[in-house]
């Protein structure tokens, strides 16, 4: 794999540490925390594989609220779906001298040597969704099994055991992966459940690329009544390609993760998504830096840390009125609050 910056790539991450070092530097330290929280100053990293999405803004969102609440200088870096700048940002991050580096999705196989030389250089490196298969990385996860077994079994509940099935999928990240075995096992108890057609993308921006796919998919296979998008970018673009084709009263879209927006779409009038299963992305975001924090500060911290989800219907979003991921926290707690990685000494951020 290449080493080289093109000129965008070189552009991208000027960006990415101009936009960072504007950041404050919190320099009075936390009372009561053990060091290096104690003084103040510490500098971690926050680098990204995907920076488009709801999913992944909210996460970077409650990384940065928690990074404050602990005096962390926490710089961030978008991936822009890209590997090799990713590894770049990585080593960028290294020769910033930080603390911890936490890594959000990825190619393990591009990402495993230069993670190497961070736990090398004595940098503690928390892991979101990407697996690195490295004892001393901290892996963070939603629970994907949990994900994806509930908003099937919900799929279930509205279809029965038999009808024909559409699914987006991409192999090769960590959660689709975990979310995929699921569903083989659902189809494998299930053999009236019918994978007809599959599609699937992460070239930005995801929902129009994979409303490109689903279309003639959708228009080939007719007889396509549901749909397993286990991202909920994946099911906003296959929503667009039903909508394009006048099925939206005929399909029923199962998704995964959760945001403001997905909700306004999920309640539109005849909208064909009908329930996500989710963890709160800035919770996830906030434990990750708590995952973080614990490392540096030499405390007991799991090497496998497992986000619980909740069921999000479209049911239950109309009798609640809910309209935003706020109003969804408050009168689901369980989608809220996450207690992993907690400590007496660390604030948690709200």
């Amino acid at each position: 794999m290449s080493h080289l910056f093109t000129r965008r790539q070189l552009a991208a991450l000027i960006l990415s540490l101009g936009s960072s070092l504007l950041l404050p530097a919190h320099a009075a330290g936390l009372k009561g925390a053990p060091a290096p929280f104690d003084k103040g100053g510490v500098k971690a990293a926050l680098v990204g594989y995907i920076s488009g999405g709801d999913f992944f803004r909210a996460f970077d969102s409650g990384a940065q609220k928690q990074a404050k609440a602990l005096g962390i200088d926490l710089r961030t870096f978008p991936g822009k779906e890209d590997a090799a700048l990713q590894r770049e940002q990585i080593q960028q991050a290294i020769n910033l001298g930080v603390k911890a580096i936490i890594i959000d999705h990825g190619q393990p196989e591009a990402l495993k040597d230069v993670v190497q030389k961070a736990l090398d250089a004595g940098i503690k490196v928390v892991a979101f969704d990407v697996n690195l298969n490295n004892p001393k990385v901290i892996q963070v996860e939603q629970s994907d099994k949990e994900l994806a077994g509930a908003v099937l079994a919900q799929a279930i509940k509205d279809n029965g055991k038999a009808f024909k099935a559409g699914y987006v999928y991409v192999p090769g990240f960590a959660p689709l992966d975990r979310r995929d075995a699921v569903w083989r096992e659902l189809k494998a108890a299930n053999p009236g459940i019918v994978e007809k057609a599959r599609w699937g993308t992460v070239a930005a921006p995801v929902p129009t690329s994979v409303a490109a796919q689903a279309t003639p998919a959708l228009r080939a296979n007719p007889d396509i009544t549901v749909v397993f998008a286990p991202w909920d970018e994946f099911a906003r673009g296959t929503k667009l390609a039903a909508k394009e084709l006048g099925i939206s009263k005929k399909l029923r879209i199962y998704s995964a993760d959760v945001s403001t927006a997905d909700i306004r779409e999920i309640r539109e009038p005849d909208s064909p998504w009908v329930a996500t299963a989710a963890t709160n992305p800035a919770v996830v975001g906030a434990a990750t830096v708590r995952a973080a924090a614990l490392a540096v500060a030499g405390q007991p911290v799991p090497q496998q840390i497992a986000i619980k989800p909740v069921l999000i219907t479209r049911s239950d979003l109309d009798k609640y009125n809910i309209k935003t991921v706020e109003e969804l926290s408050a009168r689901l707690p369980a989608f809220g609050r996450s207690d992993a990685a907690l400590a007496p000494w660390i604030p948690v951020a709200h």
